[in-house]
């Protein structure tokens, strides 16, 4: 996906702004509002933050607690972006006992967005996320439950590693705040594709056993901080590569000077298994590129950005070539999709204002106007050693970021704990400003807290209020924390009452010229045959023919996805068969 697509509904947005000006005014209108009641319940909120396994094991079950419980409003989700049947296609492959499938015959007529189909067909994806989505279905019986599972392994994650880093309410406080904001409405629990929240696991991981490490000098935190790089391996290795960078390098200098450290020697043993862990994870992702991309050495993305990609990743390369397409939808997407947005910010003159709006978007996602009030105090932050390393970390993220063209919010999910330690410290800082000798700060906090549990509330209710996010493609539901509604139901229909008829059924997919390229509806499973629906491309009238002979027992339907509402007919036959009919 990218940065361009459409803008999302602003309802959501300007109620979010509201509640922050509300939050602002409330504050130093009436800064002992609700003071007494604000304290005990912190007092209890304390408690259960003492018990520090007990709490992070909290803010996991309230992910799946909270996400169960609204399953009648916003349901199991249905795939609906380019990217979700993407990694679907890798899962269903897992769970087939392969690493990749070969290509299929016909298979320019199936050939999509983000799907690979020369040397193998396989989803062009690093596998972290397919295999969440087969343990899924291997444990639930659907995918989408690895998804909620990962998210609730997040949140705990994140308490647990916040915990090394601030007093144990701060951390509980900013679990509970990554529960409401990512676990149970964003993208990366209600799609299938983002690996955000296994990324995130991955960096808590990391950030979390470090300091411990440092502390204790124990083996079993170089057991996580391998663990957390292997995830990062699997799902997001550049942004991974970005935070191991500052991590080893203070592991290093620990171990040659630190005051807790046991030794060179002593390190370097402990290291060994580890870092076994961490090569064989890399082992592993190279035997998969070999089955799927032909090469060991050639990673994921590689072969199909070569096929049909123009724009490049980093701005100082040049696009490419464009490729020969065969399908107009898919030319329209890595041109209108990818090559325009790369244009503009490839020139001198694009290139800040649309740094400052990538950086927008992800204060929009992990922020948005409630939790930027905070930030007020950043300045303050930067002169903590506490968290120190975190805003290093940050800042390391950041140049890694600016030499990069797209930018989505799970691209930064390593470093989640980050911006949460970041966040929360400042809040710490904003508790204790007083102007003028009023508690405006302490009650900036509190009313904070509330407006975040309010907003969440009516997100539960935005779909009968009339203000979910608008639907998929015309929509940015990508760069806030409120996440997707029910998208992709149009095709999900189709398929059920197709699948629904007797015998296997062919589903010839024709856009019109005004078609939205986001909207792919052309996926298909691991074992394409054996499918009860298999969905096609329309092409010209003999290739079409070929398609329709290779196919004889199925059914042939036209489907039409962008008329009003989308048509489903029997597919007339081509003239040349009429003739030899």
């Amino acid at each position: 996906m990218s940065p361009t697509a459409p803008q999302s509904n602003a309802s959501l947005l300007i109620l979010e702004c509201g509640a922050a000006a509300i939050v602002a005014a409330l504050a130093f209108a009436w800064p002992a509002l609700g003071a007494g009641r604000f304290a005990r319940a912190e007092r209890l909120f304390a408690r259960l933050a003492q018990r520090k396994n007990i709490a992070a094991a909290c803010a996991g079950l309230s992910v799946i607690i909270l996400r169960l419980a609204i399953l009648p409003a916003l349901g199991v989700p249905l795939p609906f972006s380019p990217d979700d049947f993407s990694f679907l296609l890798q899962s269903d492959t897992f769970l087939h006992g392969r690493l990749t499938n070969p290509t299929p015959a016909m298979w320019t007529h199936f050939e999509t967005i983000h799907v690979t189909m020369v040397p193998s067909y396989q989803s062009m994806y690093f596998p972290g996320q397919g295999l969440l989505l087969a343990l899924g279905h291997v444990l639930f019986g659907h995918p989408w439950f690895g998804v909620l599972l990962s998210s609730a392994a997040m949140c705990a994650a994140l308490t647990w590693a916040l915990q090394a880093w601030l007093p144990a309410s701060w951390a509980l406080l900013g679990g509970f705040i990554a529960v409401l904001r990512l676990g149970v409405f964003s993208y990366w629990t209600n799609t299938y594709h983002a690996a955000g929240s296994l990324a995130a696991l991955g960096g808590a991981l990391i950030l979390g056993a470090l300091p411990r490490l440092m502390k204790t000098a124990r083996l079993r935190y170089g057991w996580l901080i391998a663990a957390g790089a292997s995830i990062l391996v699997l799902t997001r290795p550049y942004e991974g590569m970005l935070l191991c960078l500052p991590v080893s390098i203070v592991l290093v200098r620990w171990t040659v000077k630190g005051k807790n450290s046991p030794g060179i020697l002593v390190v370097a043993r402990q290291a060994v298994l580890p870092l076994a862990l961490i090569a064989a994870t890399c082992a592993w992702l190279g035997y998969y590129d070999l089955k799927a991309f032909g090469s060991a050495t050639t990673l994921p993305y590689t072969v199909d950005r070569k096929e049909y990609a123009i724009a490049p990743y980093y701005v100082w390369q040049p696009p490419q070539p464009e490729p020969h397409y065969r399908h107009a939808a898919m030319r329209a997407f890595y041109q209108v999709g990818e090559l325009d947005f790369y244009d503009q910010i490839h020139r001198p003159a694009g290139f800040l204002p649309h740094t400052l709006e990538k950086v927008a978007f992800a204060f929009l996602f992990y922020a948005n106007f409630v939790l930027l009030i905070p930030l007020i105090m950043v300045h303050r932050v930067f002169l903590d050693r506490r968290i120190r390393f975190l805003v290093v970390c940050v800042l390391v993220l950041s140049a890694g970021m600016v030499i990069e063209i797209f930018l989505l919010p799970h691209y930064l999910a390593p470093f989640v704990c980050a911006f949460y330690g970041i966040g929360l410290q400042a809040m710490r800082h904003l508790r204790l400003w007083k102007p003028e000798g009023r508690p405006a700060g302490l009650a900036m906090v509190r009313f904070t807290v509330v407006a975040v549990v309010a907003l969440t509330a009516i997100r539960i209710f935005a779909a009968p209020l009339g203000i979910a996010p608008a639907e998929w493609p015309a929509s940015n539901w990508n760069f806030a924390w409120w996440g997707p509604q029910n998208f992709g139901r149009q095709r999900a229909h189709i398929e059920a009452e197709l699948s629904s008829l007797p015998g296997d059924q062919l589903a010839i997919v024709r856009y019109s010229r005004s078609h939205n390229p986001f909207n792919e509806w052309v996926y298909n499973p691991a074992e394409m045959d054996r499918s009860k629906v298999l969905w096609a491309r329309e092409m010209d009238p003999a290739d079409n023919a070929d398609l329709l002979r290779h196919y004889p027992d199925r059914k042939a339907w036209l489907v039409e996805p962008d008329a009003t509402p989308a048509r489903v007919t029997p597919y007339p036959e081509p003239a040349e068969m009429r003739a030899a009919n």
